[in-house]
């Protein structure tokens, strides 16, 4: 029971990762607040985190319930298909607004809640687009690599309490779900069409399981990880290790 009654909020709880969160959250003893833009089906607040008022709103809720945070994850993130030719500044602003401007609010406003834990940790999810670039994504490999530095600046404030508050990236590759059905082109596909090309290109010849992402980020908000802030845990399958 590595979460052993651990409070751990998780954003983008509706999602396949998010789901998968909350259920290895919860098989670790820990007890998940999850919220995504619609309540209700395990959400269990309504949140838009591109708004300081809503996350206000969730941090306010989580002191009220439990008084005290000790782990978030900002998993709440969009994409958009597109190179730098033909993606508007519109689409632009929305994916940097969710996966950036998200992820600083929630760092920002659940700060308080954080530092009435004895072992806080933050998780803030990445990608390995915020490590390699992508020339069809532009948007979002630029809001990943910027969670990425984003991430160990928190570290470095975070260290400077006591007990300190550690943060992280998390940087999947690409997971069965929602994601990969859009860039098959073809959302209500399975996965099949993506899976092939993945096969063809990722050392372990699959898919990333949104199970095992959510076990890596047990391991960034347990105290297994005690000394960890600051990095990047990677799990692709080796993808950009070639």
């Amino acid at each position: 029971m590595l979460l052993e009654n651990r409070i751990i909020l998780i954003t983008g709880a509706r999602g396949a990762l998010g789901q998968a969160l909350v259920a290895a959250v919860q098989a670790q003893g820990g007890i998940a607040f999850a919220t995504d833009l619609v309540a209700g089906d395990g959400v269990d607040m309504a949140h838009d985190v591109t708004s300081e008022s809503s996350w206000a709103a969730v941090c306010a809720e989580i002191d009220r319930r439990h008084g005290r945070l000790d782990g978030l994850v900002n998993n709440a993130g969009i994409i958009h298909v597109g190179h730098v030719e033909d993606t508007g500044l519109d689409d632009f602003r929305r994916v940097m607004a969710v996966n950036v401007d998200g992820v600083f609010l929630g760092c920002k406003l659940a700060w308080p809640l954080l530092r009435k834990s004895d072992a806080a940790s933050i998780v803030n999810v990445s990608s390995t687009g915020g490590l390699v670039g992508s020339a069809n994504h532009v948007a979002y490999v630029a809001s990943k690599g910027a969670v990425r530095l984003m991430s160990k600046s928190v570290a470095l404030h975070g260290a400077t309490f006591d007990p300190p508050i550690r943060c992280n990236s998390l940087h999947p590759s690409l997971m069965d779900g929602h994601m990969a059905r859009v860039l098959s082109g073809n959302p209500d596909d399975p996965g099949a069409g993506i899976q092939a090309i993945v096969a063809a290109r990722n050392p372990m010849r699959r898919l990333a399981r949104t199970s095992e992402v959510a076990d890596a980020a047990v391991y960034l908000l347990s105290s297994m990880s005690g000394f960890v802030t600051g990095s990047e845990l990677v799990s692709d399958g080796g993808s950009t290790a070639q």
